[in-house]
């Protein structure tokens, strides 16, 4: 009987085919790296969600270890050259937690544009300031969005409807609905909004060079992978007028308690610029797309053991 090792919490949907398949399952969503060193080797399949990296060392002691699933988008926690150079399968959940991270990234960008979060306030401690909160309508405004994927296009289709001017440009898998090349986004976009992974080529990608390129003022979304953009970046670009407004789901350093003084010194300064608005990295993280993205690697896994995987 072959065994499938689950290290992080997940939906009860992604245990479906295992039973079907007489798989046997190992459920340890409170695992850790040296709590599981014993197992690596016995397991033929792997499902992790953002609990440690998966690097060649790992790989290279999971001697039987036929696929990795991870209960997400993106694969950038695993060493995805070496799993193929073992023949191990590596796949996401992408399509679980599309519509969630289009639905987010709207919302943002309707906080921004009609000033939510400022008359929010201000209503609040008793301040009532209409003109102070005149908003912008996105009717009319042009799009630029980077990286056309599932989430690329779940944002594209339902900004449709907003009547939005849409460019789409993503160098592996271009658009055919809303093509564009970088050129065109620095010459026209208005707003710029981030869904590409991380990578070699990504990390770092919006820089001061690149913002230099906008011929105007743009309202920058990063709901894609927070290293894409460093804090540095963020404020090179409020300093210099280029981004008027700031809508941040994803932070080059996630553990807060590591960040260095200049660190929170660099936020403290973005923080106070008043058209800006975070939150924790859970753009893709609702109620539906919790069983969505199990639903997903249930299916995609049911198939690779069905179909690819030596019986």
């Amino acid at each position: 009987m072959k065994t499938v090792l689950v290290v992080d919490d997940v939906h009860e949907a992604i245990f479906e085919p295992f039973q079907k398949l007489n798989w046997k399952v190992l459920y340890q969503p409170d695992a850790t790296l040296s709590s599981i060193q014993s197992l690596i080797p016995n397991i033929s399949g792997l499902i992790i969600r953002s609990k440690f990296k998966i690097d060649a060392s790992f790989l290279e002691e999971a001697k039987n270890l036929q696929f990795i699933a991870r209960a997400g988008a993106g694969l950038d926690l695993i060493d995805v050259q070496k799993a193929k150079e073992l023949n191990i399968k590596v796949f996401a959940a992408n399509e679980g937690n599309s519509a969630a991270v289009a639905e987010h990234v709207i919302g943002q960008l309707l906080i921004l544009s009609a000033q939510l979060k400022k008359s929010d306030q201000e209503v609040r401690n008793h301040i009532w300031d209409r003109e102070g909160n005149r908003g912008w309508e996105l009717e009319g405004k042009t799009i630029g969005i980077i990286g056309y994927g599932n989430m690329g296009q779940a944002l594209a289709k339902r900004l449709k409807p907003f009547g939005l001017n849409i460019l789409a440009f993503d160098k592996y898998h271009p658009s055919t609905e809303y093509p564009a090349t970088m050129e065109d986004i620095f010459m026209h976009a208005d707003i710029l909004s981030l869904h590409v992974p991380l990578t070699s080529e990504t990390k770092n990608m919006i820089d001061a060079k690149f913002l230099n390129q906008f011929k105007k003022p743009i309202v920058l979304v990063n709901s894609a992978r927070g290293e894409i953009m460093s804090l540095e970046s963020m404020h090179y670009g409020i300093q210099k007028g280029i981004i008027q407004g700031l809508a941040i789901d994803v932070f080059p350093n996630e553990k807060l308690a590591t960040w260095t003084e200049r660190d929170f010194n660099l936020f403290e300064h973005i923080k106070s610029f008043p058209n800006t608005v975070f939150s924790p990295h859970v753009a893709g993280w609702t109620a539906e797309s919790y069983q969505k993205i199990s639903q997903v690697l249930a299916d995609k896994i049911y198939a690779l053991i069905q179909h690819e995987l030596p019986k």
